[in-house]
């Protein structure tokens, strides 16, 4: 133990240790508990009503509809009602993925660990291939030189990773004709390595770098912007857990550079 952890309990002798830790123990099972039940509620009992509001729009549209046909609603009171209900609709459809994304942050965050020698190049072919949907039918230019990286971590987090760096340059490069993605690696002094993602899109307010990591933070509100403002967070979770840093630099409309730093630990290869 390092001197900051044992500060304060020099005086203390073998079995009032043990009885602190088995405190400190049980305090960390109860968390973890806590943090359980939240999960089951978020994913069972925060749905219902969410599920009865999108259930129950189109019958109110039908309704409408009826009332319009039938003379007792002008117009415009159900043009405006129809715009009414289409605001609850789409509300109650972004408070699901909402969900969603706390649902991945927390498994993110909660998943054991199981590293495996993953190659960086794979790893980008992989996270293209599940976001090809997303691409399809755009001028999308990738650039990826990774220069044989290969990273020790889980598989699925890391995966998950790069399809979160992914879809973001993807997102946020829609109105780039044509959209320019580039994945770059270099070794770093001491064994880590560096991981960027750079695009050409709509970039940001560099003021608001610092904030963009936490939960439910968009990079942009524009209502063709489908995110919810959890991938970043999520990302964060997963390089911290794997001992590395992550950060972000843009200016507006001048595209968004991702930069992780590995350390030498996750690095395959690097010697340490």
């Amino acid at each position: 133990m390092t001197a900051d952890a044992t500060h304060g309990y020099e005086g203390l002798d073998a079995p009032a240790l043990r009885a602190l830790l088995a405190r400190r123990d049980q305090a960390l099972a109860d968390l973890a508990a806590t943090q359980d039940e939240l999960l089951r509620a978020v994913s069972h009992d925060l749905r219902a009503p969410l599920r009865h509001i999108t259930s129950y729009g189109p019958l109110v549209r039908e309704l409408i509809d009826e009332a319009t046909a039938a003379g007792s609603l002008t117009a415009e009171a159900s043009g405006e009602a129809l715009a009414f209900l289409a605001t609850m609709d789409q509300s109650a459809r972004r408070m699901g993925r909402m969900l969603d994304g706390l649902l991945t942050l927390s498994r993110a965050a909660r998943a054991p660990l199981q590293p495996v020698t993953l190659d960086v190049q794979a790893l980008v072919a992989e996270a293209r291939a599940v976001l090809a949907g997303a691409a399809e039918g755009r001028a999308v230019q990738w650039s990826v030189d990774v220069r044989g990286l290969a990273l020790r971590g889980d598989a699925a987090l890391l995966r998950q990773l790069l399809a979160e760096l992914l879809r973001n340059a993807l997102q946020f490069t829609a109105g780039a004709a044509p959209a320019c993605i580039a994945v770059s690696a270099e070794r770093l002094p001491g064994g880590g390595a560096r991981l960027q993602v750079r695009d050409n899109g709509s970039g940001f307010d560099p003021a608001r770098a610092g904030v963009l990591f936490g939960i439910f933070q968009r990079l942009h509100h524009d209502a063709d912007q489908a995110g919810v403002g959890t991938g970043l967070a999520t990302a964060r979770t997963i390089v911290q857990r794997h001992g590395g840093r992550i950060a972000i630099a843009a200016q507006p409309g001048a595209g968004c550079t991702v930069t992780i730093d590995w350390p030498a630990e996750a690095v395959a290869g690097a010697g340490g």
